[in-house]
Order: structure tokens, then sequence, then C-alpha cells
């Protein structure tokens, strides 16, 4: 399968991904600075209560400014989390929809489930159409060249609706795959059910990644948003 990678051209409303080169920059010490106390030793680290970030990532924000051009300013950060890649903690991930949402605590509701907990948070799968209103952004702290493990995704596969696993190969196949390179302070905004996957990098380099899923929607029967 032909690989596709920058120059970019692909544009949210017809791909699920676009591009948006140092639309983080001007903020990216202040985003080294509020992310420096976390663990470094684990894949993904699951961000709550850090006040530093909450004006960048919000809709008027550096990074969250992007998320509303598609959101509207009613958009809030839902979750985030900090990918770490080094030589020491280095990781592959095969082609997958993200399909959960966190929020404050349990509380039953028609067609939300089923239920986890990752990193001491409480996560459940919506309804599909709550995932498809969504946008999520990844923020580049480090350079993510060709050979440092940039995201791989399946353009297009956003309209695909929910995908069984033993579907993902046919649909990749389909829409083809693009490798969305970046450097430090780059912004790439997805649809939040893109079909993606990432390699295992060559270049031992630090590759440090922010993903804030946001949203608009309020979620109903009592649930709440956990919030970043």
């Amino acid at each position: 399968m032909k690989q596709r990678s920058a120059p970019s051209h692909l544009k949210f409303a017809d791909d699920g991904a676009q591009h948006f080169p140092e639309a983080a920059l001007g903020a990216l010490d202040d985003i080294c600075a509020a992310l420096d106390k976390l663990p470094r030793q684990r894949a993904g680290v699951r961000i709550h209560g850090i006040a530093a970030l909450r004006p960048i990532l919000g809709a008027n924000g550096a990074a969250g400014s992007v998320a509303a051009a598609f959101l509207g300013d009613r958009c809030r950060p839902v979750r985030a989390i900090l990918f770490d890649k080094t030589a020491e903690t280095n990781w592959s991930l095969a082609w997958h929809q993200d399909r959960t949402i966190c929020v404050k605590q349990r509380i039953d509701a028609e067609n939300y489930g089923p239920w986890t907990i990752k990193g001491g948070m409480q996560h459940v799968a919506p309804p599909f159409e709550l995932l498809s209103r969504m946008v999520t952004l990844r923020v580049h702290i480090d350079d993510v060249p060709a050979n440092n493990s940039p995201l791989l995704i399946a353009p297009g596969s956003h309209n695909a609706g929910r995908v069984s696993t033993g579907e993902y190969d046919g649909v990749v196949e389909r829409c083809g795959v693009f490798a969305c390179l970046a450097n430090a302070g780059d912004v790439w905004a997805y649809a939040t059910p893109i079909l993606h996957a990432s390699e295992t990098p060559d270049l031992q380099a630090r590759r440090r990644v922010l993903q804030i899923d946001y949203s608009a929607d309020e979620l109903p029967g009592g649930l709440e948003w956990l919030g970043v």
C-alpha cells in the first residue's frame, strides 16, 4: 500500500485531518513547563487538573482555537493525553478508532457503555454520533520527521462509521495511508473517529505529543465531562 506524507494537502472537511504549521509554537515553552513534572516512563499519561494548560487549550487559546474553528467557541477540551516516546519508552500502535470519552463519574445512561477505568479516570464508550462530532488535536512538542513515528491515518475513514476490528484492513486499503509529519509547535487536527496507527521510530529521538479531544456537546442523564 502506498504511503503518502508531507507536504500536506489534506483538508478536514474531506479527509478528516488538517495540518496547522506553527499554530502552537508561541505557547510551546509554556506547554513544556506545564508538563515537566509528569512521569516519563509510561506510554501515555492522562492529564487532568493542570491549571497552566487551560488558557492554551481553551477555545481562545493557541491550541484550542484550532478546534474552535471547526466546533465553534462553545467547544471545550474534554480529555488530554501526553505521549512521550523515547529510546527507553517506545511502542507501536495498530490501526484503531478512538471510541471512549472521559467523565467525572459513572452514571448509567442509555447507549453509553461499556465502562472502563484508564489512568485512574472513568471512561465510557458513547454513541458513535457523539464521537463523530468531536475533534482531536495533536500538539507536537518535538519534531516528527518520517523516521520518528509520525501518526499514520487513513484519510476519509471517519466517514465509515463504527468500524469493526475485522474491517480495519479493508477500510485502510480503500482510503490509503498518510503519514502526518510535523515540526515542533505544529498542530494536527483530526476527526476523532479516524482510523490511525503508528510504528516504532527508527530515529531514537524524543517524540512528545499532547493529544486533546474537544467537544461542543453536553452529555445526557447527569453525565459530565471530566475535562482537562
